[in-house]
């Protein structure tokens, strides 16, 4: 793999669905995109981040 490799590393993948979250929100004060963003964690379920997690190959499959 390579040294960096977004491809692989599921952290990336919900960064990029937490900044689609947030544009849509447009915040544009540091207190207001806090707000935004402890609202927007809760539409990342147990078992969404379980898939980005399999998605990259990581953890048990079946």
């Amino acid at each position: 793999m390579p040294p960096y490799s977004p491809d692989f590393n599921p952290i990336e993948q919900v960064f990029a669905k937490l900044k689609t979250l947030l544009r849509k929100t447009a915040a544009r004060t540091v207190d207001t995109l806090w707000t935004a963003m402890g609202s927007q964690l809760d539409w990342f379920t147990a078992s969404e981040c379980d898939r980005y997690i399999r998605h990259c190959g990581y953890g048990q499959s079946g």
